[in-house]
């Protein structure tokens, strides 16, 4: 019965059984997918990886973005997303792991480095430390510059940005989207520098304030 099902009643089942491992209630919307894909250079060598893409919503969008499913690595943990994801992208990568042991998940994949990041992952749920981690994996497994690209619900960054060494940049709300998002971009400078967070393509000096402001509020969400 579960292959019959919507992808939006597969999210809200598997977020009803596994609410810290999912996040989502829903599937992300087109609007918001093609905002994540947008971040992406399709003719930048290397795969692009996507960490928890459930239903392949933003996997779609990547493909649309110009990318062949032939280079795309798809880690996902729910074993009945990994095989709803092999039907829908016969030529992409699909392999059932933790995002969060990224390294040990990607020990064996030999078209590494890769040339971009998404993820889908309920960051929020995990302790900063945790987050961090992921992070610095991410950029060990990429060509240098490329992006780390993470949506969230919240309004502050998934990543904690006070006393880092990578840039940040915010894209603008998208309301389309059920819940709202914003998408957030984590880059490891090239030629060294102090960490930006940047919204829109300008300085994000609100940044700070709104991490403090809205930490107790964003526990729960994404």
């Amino acid at each position: 019965m579960r292959e019959k099902l919507p992808d939006e009643a597969r999210f809200l089942k598997t977020w009803l059984d596994k609410p810290l491992v999912t996040g989502a209630v829903a599937p992300s919307g087109k609007a918001l997918a093609k905002r994540m894909a947008g971040f992406i250079e399709p003719l930048r060598a290397g795969p692009v990886i996507e960490l928890g893409p459930g239903t392949g919503a933003v996997t779609e969008a990547i493909v649309r973005r110009g990318v062949a499913p032939e280079r795309l690595i798809l880690v996902e943990f729910d074993r009945d997303f990994c095989k709803l994801l092999e039907k829908r992208f016969p030529g992409a990568k699909v392999i059932r792991g933790d995002a969060y042991a990224l390294a040990e998940t990607l020990r064996d994949e030999p078209s590494l480095p890769a040339s971009a990041i998404v993820s889908g992952l309920p960051l929020f749920t995990k302790p900063e430390r945790m987050r961090l981690d992921l992070l610095d994996a991410a950029f060990d497994l990429m060509s240098p510059g490329s992006p780390f690209i993470q949506f969230t619900y919240a309004v502050t960054s998934p990543m904690p940005l006070k006393g880092t060494d990578f840039d940040a940049e915010e894209s603008e709300r998208i309301w389309l989207n059920f819940p709202p998002a914003c998408v957030w971009v984590y880059r490891r400078p090239t030629g060294g520098g102090a960490t930006k967070a940047r919204r829109g393509g300008r300085l994000d000096l609100l940044a700070k304030i709104r991490e403090r402001t809205d930490k107790v509020r964003t526990r729960i969400l994404r």
